[in-house]
């Protein structure tokens, strides 16, 4: 248990033999680090556009290192707990991301300095921009968030200025 939550639980469906809906796994986050104030639990990745489904899942997809941005044409599930009082870098990811604030609250900045107070049950759409996650009270949070690769388009990399510098390291090197 990270900072009073639970280890995520991940189920994953498929089909058995004569084509029928049925579980194929239901256990833990199958990876957990700590990282710093936080611990990043990851749940689920693919690889390629339309993501392939197969009858069953071959391998364990979260065996790869552990970066802020998916692979080329991939997506990310992850769940993070972050401590009380903790703050990520600034950061941009080449990324559609779905952030979702599963419990307690937290603050997201972007390099125009403006902050945004998000609670339980917010969203937020990440689109590519330098940002970073602040937990200002006095409890963790629980954020989960499903990482889309994208590609900047030319007007927004001349908005931006060349070069730009991405969040795109290994984590757990």
């Amino acid at each position: 248990m990270a900072y009073g939550f639970s280890t995520p639980r991940r189920v994953v469906t498929g089909h058995d033999a004569s084509g029928r809906s049925v579980v194929l796994s239901d256990r833990p986050a199958p990876r957990v680090l700590e990282i710093g104030g936080s611990t990043f639990y990851e749940m689920w990745s693919s690889e390629g556009m339309p993501v392939p489904l197969g009858a069953e899942q071959d391998g364990e997809p979260t065996d790869r290192p552990l970066t802020v941005p998916p692979g080329q044409g991939a997506t990310n599930v992850r769940i993070i707990d972050c401590e009380a009082g903790s703050r990520t870098p600034m950061h941009r990811t080449e990324t559609l991301d779905y952030g979702i604030v599963v419990a307690g609250s937290c603050t997201l900045e972007l390099d125009d300095g403006s902050r945004t107070e998000l609670s339980s049950g917010d969203v937020v759409i990440q689109r590519g921009t330098n940002h970073a996650w602040l937990v200002t009270g006095d409890q963790p949070a629980r954020l989960c968030f499903v990482l889309i690769d994208g590609r900047f388009e030319d007007s927004l990399r001349q908005l931006i200025g060349e070069p730009i510098e991405l969040f795109d390291q290994a984590l757990d090197a």
